[in-house]
């Protein structure tokens, strides 16, 4: 096993050259364009519905405040002391946990799969808009287009779907040009251009839908609070799983990104800003798509009730159908699914990062190097997998398994070991206040010690019931498929990681390299000791109380 760095090793003669954002709003803009993806704007707006309406956003606010903004702020510190990416960080916090870090990139492997497929349908629904190509029947269309067989008739091979496939390698290709070009020119930059566009774009969206007829009839439905609803235990579950999903936390994104991240930071400063804009685009997204419900609800004659859709049924079946009532639908079909493709793309680079930085790291590659490493295989799996008319019926049973189920059990696992386990929070409270223009303290320390792991766990216990309540395989696909695509995967990930963990770092890898600046790393977490400032400047200096030749990995 390789030793820890610590202040008594031997000088480095290598620096791990793994790319950095230039500052700090760099830095905010790939956060919050990781944040903000088509959950924002196809997930929320339903779950507020369905929820409570207007009295949703009181658990809302109380599970951002208690779950979101703290696990950011743990996975902040956690990338930005460690200097490194999810399997790097974790193994330098102790050599055993290095396993969550391979857990949180295997997930990643397995989004980043099949979101390839939901950009290329909102690609070609950018396309399709202009001529309204589905004419008066939307589902229809969507079920021709994809060409999904009857839930039963489920399987991993079917029919190559031309355009589908060409949709999919565009997308790829523009993922590999942008992750060549690095973390700064690459990661950043799109962000800096993309997010500001999508907001432009949502807010004409917006403009525009809120002078249909029917769009108030659309806010009040959503607006309308129902107070009884906060008695509800689900409804507050329900809160923080949409705060949980949406801020892209515990499954390594934010962790790599604050690794770049220069060491004078302010992590809890930015940890706000994204937080609160995250959750400000997803208020904005609420208000278009219920005003053009509104629209849908009044054009067809029907309560609003009637026209509510999450996913894949409201952006490819009840949008089209918007646009194909609405007067200038051709420029409400543009605005909606270029949003899609800008959200999603943004986040869809940073669940590629994840990768890629694992494998920078591990194997000690260029950047390059590590780029095509990743995304060529990931492609031709991707195209291969999801581009046929099993496409469908593929992402939908990996999305419940690995995604809505699999995170969230990656989170309760990582929240546990770090909170109860290494006892490690004291260290990163220490470190998050030394920067931090928002300091933390008791209340930080308890919300993930105990109140997240609660949530969590009650979260992991209702997916686990959902998934199991009928007694028949998920969404009715054959048993086998789900026994494979969904238990087994979810399953498989977890051994891997684990496997993946006990392999041996390359000689050329980051492991025990000074870090980008030619600084050693911090040691490993001490058990609930916090860190002594002994006056410097730099958080990654600070060593644990009575440790200041701390240990070994």
């Amino acid at each position: 096993m390789s030793s820890s760095t610590t202040p008594d090793a031997p000088a480095h003669t290598a620096t791990a050259d793994r790319g950095a954002f230039s500052g700090r709003s760099a830095f905010i803009f790939a956060a919050i364009g990781s944040a903000v993806g088509l959950g924002n704007i196809w997930r929320f707006p339903a779950v507020a519905y369905e929820n409570g309406g207007g009295a949703f956003m009181i658990p809302y606010l109380v599970a951002l405040m208690t779950a979101g903004i703290p696990l950011l702020f743990l996975d902040y510190a956690i990338g930005h002391r460690w200097r490194g990416s999810a399997p790097l960080a974790w193994r330098r916090v102790k050599r055993w946990t290095e396993f969550i870090g391979w857990w949180q990139v295997l997930i990643c492997v397995v989004i980043a799969a099949y979101y390839a497929l939901i950009l290329a349908w909102a690609g070609d629904y950018i396309f399709f808009s202009l001529k309204q190509s589905w004419g008066d029947d939307a589902a229809a269309f969507f079920g021709e287009f994809t060409q999904a067989p009857a839930p039963e008739a489920s399987g991993l091979t079917g029919q190559i779907i031309w355009p589908i496939f060409i949709s999919i390698v565009v997308v790829w290709v523009a993922v590999l040009a942008t992750m060549v070009l690095g973390v700064e020119n690459g990661v950043a930059k799109t962000s800096m251009v993309f997010i500001p566009l999508l907001v432009v774009m949502f807010l004409v969206l917006v403009i525009r839908a809120l002078f249909l007829p029917g769009a108030l009839e659309g806010l009040d439905a959503l607006f309308t609070p129902n107070w009884g609803a906060l008695l509800n235990g689900q409804v507050w579950v329900a809160a923080y799983g949409q705060i949980f999903f949406s801020l892209s936390v515990a499954f390594g994104i934010m962790l790599t990104y604050a690794s770049y991240l220069k060491k004078k930071s302010d992590l809890t400063g930015s940890g706000l800003v994204v937080g609160f804009a995250n959750s400000g685009f997803e208020i904005l997204a609420g208000i278009g798509v219920f005003a053009a419900l509104g629209f849908m609800a009044q054009a067809q004659g029907v309560e609003v009730s009637e026209v509510v859709s999450d996913g894949v049924g409201l952006a490819f079946i009840a949008f089209p159908t918007i646009i194909g009532e609405a007067p200038g639908g051709a420029l409400i079909g543009v605005l909606f699914f270029g949003s899609l493709v800008l959200a999603g793309f943004t986040s869809l680079i940073s669940i590629v990062e994840v990768v890629i930085s694992a494998v920078h790291d591990k194997f000690g590659t260029t950047r390059a190097a590590a780029s095509v490493i990743v995304v060529v295989p990931l492609a031709i799996v991707s195209t291969l997998l999801f581009s046929t008319s099993q496409g469908l019926p593929i992402l939908d049973t990996l999305d419940a398994f690995v995604n809505q189920y699999g995170i969230v059990a990656a989170a309760l696992v990582s929240t546990i070991i770090f909170a109860w386990v290494l006892r490690g929070l004291p260290t990163l409270r220490d470190h998050l206040n030394h920067r931090g223009s928002f300091k933390v303290g008791t209340i930080w320390m308890l919300c993930v010690a105990i109140i997240d792991p609660i949530v969590l766990a009650v979260s992991v216990f209702f997916a686990t019931k959902e998934l199991l309540a009928t007694g028949a395989p998920y969404g009715g696909y054959p048993g086998w498929f789900v026994g494979l695509l969904g238990w087994g995967m979810a399953a498989a990930l977890i051994v891997v990681a684990i496997i993946l963990s006990m392999l041996p770092w390359s000689q050329r890898s980051h492991l025990d390299k000074a870090d980008s600046d030619g600084d050693e790393v911090a040691p490993e977490v001490v058990r609930g000791v916090g860190l002594d400032d002994a006056g410097t400047d730099n958080p990654h200096q600070m060593r644990p109380h009575g440790h200041a030749a701390a240990a070994v990995r």
